[in-house]
């Protein structure tokens, strides 16, 4: 059976031509960054490469670049290194309702930690008001953190609006744009943003590897400790291989971005527009900002469905989507974003993301809907699937 793979918010493929700039990395390269010999300094070279193309993709010089295992953890040292680092004792926190759980657990262990937490509630689309942050802030407030693209519906958030609030007040803002950076070149030290996460495995390149940006002024304090590597932050030898993949992925990403953009944008319409016009999906729900959104991702719920019964339904039809984030595959409650939404129980179990990548195809998009009609036929007859 040929297989549709629709879940490209999880995880891209990884690109050809990163895997062949990783590959003597893996093989004849195989030096220590921290040795003082031939090899170790061919390795070093290929991190330090790495990190100027990352922060050229950024506008930001490449010190303020810091390497991690990925975009949890780089959301981990960015809020609890900058409170360690500036606020020990405690402050108060302002982050989304709509949050991915890597910085929404982060608060809730803040939280037992002597720090106040405001989660500022979203509109029916996913996205927060600017306004509503502006309320939530107090004197004491330190720390604000808010998600550029959801994960799970693709929703778009006024971060520009939101930095110049904290800009304003000298809080630091911390934003989370794993999601985003594959279709938005981000500028965070023009925008205002002090701390800005991104990773590998979104653009193309290997899992396992992710950056922390960390503005001018901002002190964040280490999560591990050891050696001297990625500036005292990050103790222990460096994954030289992904480092290298990430870089390759970030230059082909800039080269790309544009193309990109508008093939998975016009993907996005005729997935659309197939979904409100078939007549074998007659009680959908789109789940979403159509205006203010990420052009890889739609989010859809069937009434009385559920979304386990979907996936594997639709898995057995070849068809790879999503009920939400990877990271909560596992999880049988409905989605904690959709809930803040509003989404109504009708249609809060059944939801699905799908999520298009450089590599679908239009006709990846009709088999999709082909096979959810059929799985929805199956479920209005009551069938067992």
């Amino acid at each position: 059976m040929e297989r549709v793979y629709l879940d490209y918010a999880a995880a891209t493929p990884l690109d050809s031509r990163v895997l062949a700039a990783m590959m003597p990395y893996l093989t004849t390269r195989y030096g220590n960054p921290s040795s003082l010999h031939y090899w170790g300094q061919q390795a070093r070279a290929a991190v330090q490469r790495s990190r100027e193309k990352i922060a050229t993709s950024l506008a930001v010089p490449s010190t303020r670049m810091v390497f991690t295992g990925g975009g949890t953890e780089a959301d981990n040292l960015a809020i609890l290194g900058y409170l360690r680092a500036n606020f020990p004792h405690g402050g108060h926190l302002v982050t989304t309702a709509v949050e991915h759980h890597a910085v929404l657990r982060t608060f809730d262990f803040l939280a037992t930690q002597g720090y106040e937490v405001t989660q500022v509630p979203v509109q029916a689309d996913g996205r927060v008001a600017a306004d509503a942050v502006a309320a939530a802030l107090r004197q004491d407030t330190v720390l604000v953190s808010v998600m550029a693209v959801n994960n799970e519906t693709g929703a778009c958030q006024p971060v520009e609006a939101i930095a110049a609030l904290t800009r304003e007040r000298h809080i630091a803002f911390h934003v989370d744009a794993v999601q985003s950076y594959g279709y938005r070149a981000w500028h965070p030290a023009d925008t205002g943003i002090d701390l800005l996460t991104i990773c590998s495995h979104k653009i193309y390149g290997p899992k396992g590897v992710g950056a922390l940006y960390i503005g001018p002024g901002i002190q964040v304090a280490p999560d591990t400790y050891g050696g001297p590597q990625e500036h005292r932050l990050r103790a222990g030898t460096e994954n030289v291989a992904a480092i290298v993949g990430f870089g390759k992925a970030a230059e082909l990403l800039e080269q790309e971005r544009p193309a990109r953009i508008c093939r998975v944008t016009a993907l996005r319409t005729l997935l659309y527009e197939s979904l409100l016009s078939s007549p074998d999906l007659r009680d959908i729900r789109y789940n979403g900002s159509r205006h203010h959104t990420a052009p890889h991702i739609i989010n859809i719920s069937l009434a009385g469905a559920d979304s386990a019964v979907l996936l594997i339904a639709l898995d057995r039809l070849g068809i790879a989507v999503s009920a939400g984030s990877a990271c909560e595959a596992g999880a049988v409650r409905p989605s904690h974003v959709l809930q803040a939404m509003g989404v109504p129980d009708k249609w809060l179990r059944g939801s699905l993301r799908i999520s298009l990548g450089k590599e679908t195809t239009a006709d990846d998009i009709r088999r999709f809907v082909a096979a959810l009609q059929k799985v929805a036929t199956g479920i209005y007859k009551g069938e067992r699937l």
